[in-house]
């Protein structure tokens, strides 16, 4: 599929909102890997698709993974909004025609990251929060800045900061967050 495919089909099933994020996301991305020198094109790529299964309703994300065979953790099953992100890395495959198993990764672990990301899911998983349209976030001017500087200190601080936010509302926090957090945290 060629990319001007790909962000209209992503145009027509996201909100216009979202679509802007993913852009954002996109264009953050591909800064990001001129920074740390990595291939521009896969990550603008993966940065467009890593939101591509977030519009799908919370039910239909958890019968699609069902039938997919896609594995659903305890916390998945109890937050089926965590769940867009391995099923984005596959309907990026299905559904977009893309086979590059980095680019696929980036979009599976966006959201709780993993231990010892590849360069390419840390960008995906970095630009996604620090994005110029976000701002919400806690600390993001700090984050924008040493994102430029250390990804790894980024995804510490990042993780540090979901983890304090969904205790705060008393949430369930995703066991691979908790993982990716003492990981980088003793980087």
């Amino acid at each position: 599929m060629e990319l001007h495919e790909i962000k209209e089909k992503l145009k027509e099933s996201l909100s216009k909102s979202r679509y802007e994020h993913t852009l954002g996301v996109a264009n953050t991305a591909t800064c990001l890997a001129m920074r740390y020198e990595y291939d521009l094109e896969k990550a603008y790529l993966a940065g467009l698709l890593h939101d591509c299964a977030k519009a799908t309703p919370d039910k239909d994300k958890l019968r699609e993974c069902r039938e997919n065979n896609i594995p659903i953790t305890r916390q998945e099953e109890l937050l089926p909004h965590l769940l867009h992100a391995k099923l984005g890395e596959f309907k990026a495959k299905n559904e977009y025609g893309i086979d590059d198993p980095e680019i696929l990764n980036a979009i599976k672990f966006h959201t709780t990251g993993r231990v010892n990301m590849s360069l390419l899911e840390k960008i995906i998983f970095v630009a996604d929060y620090i994005e110029p349209g976000r701002d919400k976030a806690a600390n993001l001017t700090f984050l924008r800045k040493i994102a430029f500087v250390n990804l790894d200190e980024t995804i510490y601080h990042i993780c540090k900061d979901t983890i304090y936010y969904l205790n705060s509302l008393n949430s369930i926090i995703d066991v691979k967050t908790l993982e990716t957090y003492e990981y980088y945290k003793n980087k």
